[in-house]
């Protein structure tokens, strides 16, 4: 445990010296969304006659344009079930690649693998990702607290705060299954830098393959027969097996539209994608000469 403990706090310092990781895995994806946000509801505050008077405006821009009062607790809940969304994901792996392969870049495996374990190297590896995580769904918790203050002074519509112990843990779970998604997502990348000791395999592999996973079920997996609530559609697609999850957890309209059943199958398709590639990698990394690194 103690050498674990070396390799985490090694790792933590190298990665706390890389303002370029910083910025690009934590901050820049908030503060997009922030200015983003804010446009948006400049150019919707500027356009309110003629959108409240579409028929088929959405539900949430009719909400918006309304000058009801905005639940700050029920917009918590609503950003912590959106802290692991495309572009969290996307900037994030920036950080986990560096991390993951940054030691065959720099060729520093060989002056620190004969001081620890192999498996602790890694797992210090992951520890630290997790906390980065953790660091980038605070900043984009807050980023989207923003944007909705920022919203309510748009639109003029008062705040109004409710959150009761249900809804705390709605809040947590929720937040808890978004670090899920985005480590089943990074440990990809980890499982891809030890195998090919690239840093752009590990950028890029993920990327392809959550872009696979989102068609397969959709457009190729129907029209042979697979439906979406299939075992296969669910254990392939381990990105969608987490929004069912999420959408159980949230309840109402939201989980009446899981079909029946997916539930145990989701689980099985999330700790498949989020173990196997972890012990592939440390398995891999055992058996790998790193003697002319």
């Amino acid at each position: 445990m103690t050498m674990w403990a070396d390799a985490i706090r090694a790792e933590a310092f190298r990665l706390s010296k890389s303002r370029t990781t910083w910025f690009w895995s934590v901050f820049f994806a908030p503060i997009l969304l922030l200015i983003v946000g804010a446009i948006s509801s400049l150019v919707i505050d500027a356009n309110a006659t003629k959108l409240a008077a579409d028929p088929d405006a959405p539900p949430e821009l009719t909400q918006m344009l309304s000058m009801q009062p905005l639940d700050m607790g029920q917009a918590m809940i609503a950003n912590a079930g959106n802290l692991s969304n495309a572009l969290v994901l996307l900037f994030i792996l920036i950080g986990a690649a560096t991390v993951y392969a940054g030691d065959y870049r720099w060729e520093t495996w060989r002056l620190i693998s004969a001081r620890n374990t192999r498996p602790n190297l890694l797992l210090g590896k992951l520890a630290v990702v997790t906390g980065l995580s953790l660091v980038a769904m605070l900043v984009m918790l807050i980023s989207g607290t923003l944007s909705d203050l920022i919203q309510a002074a748009v639109f003029d519509r008062g705040l109004t705060f409710t959150m009761d112990a249900g809804d705390v843990g709605q809040f947590f779970l929720l937040a808890g299954l978004s670090l899920l998604r985005i480590l089943q997502f990074t440990m990809i990348g980890l499982l891809a830098a030890v195998m090919t000791r690239s840093l752009l395999v590990a950028l890029f592999v993920p990327l392809v393959l959550a872009i696979a996973q989102f068609f397969l079920p959709m457009q190729v997996l129907p029209p042979m027969g697979f439906m979406p609530d299939s075992w296969l559609s669910v254990l392939v697609d381990p990105g969608g097996a987490l929004d069912s999850i999420k959408d159980l957890v949230r309840g109402g309209d939201a989980a009446a539209g899981v079909p029946d059943g997916v539930l145990p199958k989701a689980w099985i398709s999330v700790a498949l994608w989020t173990l196997l590639p972890a012990a592939g990698a440390i398995a891999w990394f055992n058996r790998q000469d790193l003697s002319k690194e």
